[in-house]
């Protein structure tokens, strides 16, 4: 079942194997994990789902915690069982490009608890935790702050999500990963995405807490040269001194 915890769901052979082999050099490694509305609308569909926020509350809302309590315990045993990690990648996107897919209001009533529960457990194993959460999400980011969460990304430019305007109202309370556009990245003026890694990075790093990141996937329409030059910009403009 999908909601029960079960050892299948681990791949102990191969993958403690890769992860004590990566443990071995300085790479950063995540548990990573969907939960709240990105995976219940994955298994009962995005429309069965909002419209049981409105009808049936009390049922999403167990889904929502149910699936948080399948993830803890897998967690809990892939450390027991030999995984470590280094923090934590957690993923439910909430919103589109014009806002969140729900209220603030039934963000606060059905998922906030189970967000917090997530956050409670891996917090009290020391783990920072970004949430990716594409869309627009700023009218959540205070309850966000609330349940646990240390970091927030992808930061969707096309879809509102300002890192600058970001980093003043939330900076002290939360890091930020990505904001940066991946449309100015096939820009054919290079001077384009200079200008807007230059001017976002370098506000954003400002006293720590930012990650740099696109603020969506990467589109093919983007050159392995010019992808090459967001590198060398980004190492030029962002490295904390």
């Amino acid at each position: 079942p999908r909601m029960v915890y079960n050892e299948s769901r681990v791949d102990w052979n191969n993958g403690l194997k890769h992860n004590q082999k990566i443990r071995q050099g300085d790479k950063y490694l995540s548990f990573s994990g969907v939960l709240g509305y990105d995976k219940t609308q994955g298994i009962v569909g995005s429309e069965t789902l909002l419209m049981a926020m409105l009808d049936d509350p009390d049922w999403v809302a167990d889904m929502f915690m149910t699936g948080v309590e399948v993830m803890i315990q897998t967690a809990e045993e892939m450390m027991a069982g030999g995984y470590v990690f280094d923090g934590v990648f957690l993923f439910d996107d909430m919103g589109y490009r014009n806002g969140t897919l729900f209220s603030p209001a039934d963000y606060r009533e059905l998922l906030f608890p189970a967000h917090k529960r997530a956050c409670d457990f891996f917090k009290s194993k020391n783990f920072p935790i970004i949430l990716h959460s594409c869309g627009c999400v700023q009218a959540f980011i205070p309850d966000l702050i609330e349940a646990g969460f240390t970091c927030l990304q992808p930061l969707e430019v096309k879809a509102g999500m300002d890192v600058i305007e970001l980093k003043k109202d939330f900076g002290r309370q939360l890091a930020f990963m990505g904001g940066i556009d991946v449309r100015k990245m096939a820009h054919p003026d290079p001077s384009i995405i200079e200008e807007e890694i230059r001017t976002k990075v370098s506000i954003a790093k400002v006293g720590g807490g930012y990650i740099y990141h696109s603020d969506h996937s990467v589109p093919d329409n983007v050159s392995f040269q010019q992808y090459c030059r967001v590198i060398e910009l980004v190492q030029q403009y962002g490295k904390y001194e």
